[in-house]
């Protein structure tokens, strides 16, 4: 037979399924609100504290929904799990070290490694971790984000302990459980025009909310890491609490991404590597905090807070780009062929 054309061969050839502009988007957007919401963390003044209560409302949850989306797909085949041990185990245990080192150099403290006690945002990996291997669990059970929500609300009528934060690995649960449980269709919901007209004034509503409920609850809630009794409440308060709280990140969530832009934007590809941007920036932010810039009055005025959220975004958005990347992936995205072997399988009787 004559050999195929280019053309043919082109044709015959799978095609790799295009990326959707409007999830970078959203990375890259949500990424933004994580850089500036540490930033606001060690201003203070009505102003930022009512900014930061707003952005740690939902900015998390929203991370983690979009993660669970996409995690559905994962299963213990041998290059998924490959993956998760390169790209989530490994890096856990890379700037788990490095922060502990850090924090020891540039803020002059105790020298502390513990892999059993997740440091600053070393959380979300190790979250991570455990989510995405229980992934096939939640696809196969009956009532998923019901009985997420479940595990997470008896998490918190008990201490846990900082051991792998596992208040945070189960209180947040429920996001990522929800992500997996969404399909395309949902999101398409959230890309017409009336959706995004709802969002904005969601949103905005919830940033009038924010400031006035400022004054009336501890930030301690928007952590997610925190029992009932170190709250200071009881099992019954602090379930109504949690339940407001989930209801009001998954209101938030759906504005937040109903005004994301759906089309292809400067910022797009740099959503791809929101990742970087998130393990990278603590260290910034921490050496700010060593620095004692709390202590820098201007800038909890309102030209000074623009100063502030203009310059997290800025180093949010270097910290996705090529560059960094480039200098960086070899912590945050570690080939390492030569640590594993081909799948081993039982043998066969």
């Amino acid at each position: 037979t004559a050999p195929a054309t280019p053309a043919a061969a082109e044709a015959k050839a799978p095609r790799r399924k295009e990326r959707d502009p409007f999830f970078d988007n959203a990375k890259f957007l949500a990424i933004l609100l994580v850089v500036i919401g540490h930033s606001l963390a060690y201003r203070t003044g009505p102003l930022a504290e009512g900014l930061y209560l707003w952005i740690y409302m939902f900015h998390m949850p929203l991370f983690i929904v979009v993660t669970g989306y996409f995690s559905r797909n994962w299963t213990f085949a041998g290059g998924k799990a490959r993956k998760l041990i390169t790209n989530v185990g490994v890096p856990y245990v890379i700037f788990e070290i490095a922060y502990s080192l850090w924090d020891s150099v540039a803020g002059r403290n105790e020298l502390k490694i513990s892999l059993l006690d997740p440091y600053f945002l070393t959380w979300f990996l190790c979250a991570l971790f455990f989510w995405r291997l229980s992934s096939p669990v939640w696809q196969q059970i009956r009532w998923p984000v019901a009985v997420a929500l479940g595990c997470s609300l008896l998490s918190y009528m008990t201490d846990l302990g900082n051991t792998f934060d596992l208040h945070r690995v189960f209180g947040l649960l429920p996001f990522y459980v929800l992500g997996l449980m969404l399909r395309p269709e949902h999101f398409e919901l959230l890309k017409r025009p009336a959706a995004r007209m709802a969002g904005w004034a969601v949103l905005g509503g919830a940033l009038v909310v924010a400031f006035l409920a400022m004054d009336h609850m501890t930030r301690r809630w928007v952590f997610w890491k925190h029992s009932h009794d170190s709250m200071g409440v009881d099992n019954i308060t602090g379930t109504v609490m949690r339940l407001a709280m989930f209801a009001a990140a998954i209101v938030l969530v759906a504005a937040f991404l109903a005004v994301v832009p759906k089309r292809r934007t400067w910022f797009t590809s740099l959503g791809a590597t929101t990742l970087y941007a998130y393990l990278l920036h603590g260290f910034i932010t921490r050496l700010l905090g060593y620095t004692g810039w709390r202590q820098w009055e201007w800038l909890d005025t309102a030209p000074g807070l623009v100063v502030v959220i203009a310059g997290a975004a800025a180093v949010g958005t270097l910290l996705c780009s090529k560059p960094v990347v480039r200098l960086t992936s070899w912590a945050l995205e570690p080939k390492m062929t030569w640590a594993f072997t081909p799948l081993r399988r039982p043998a066969k009787r």
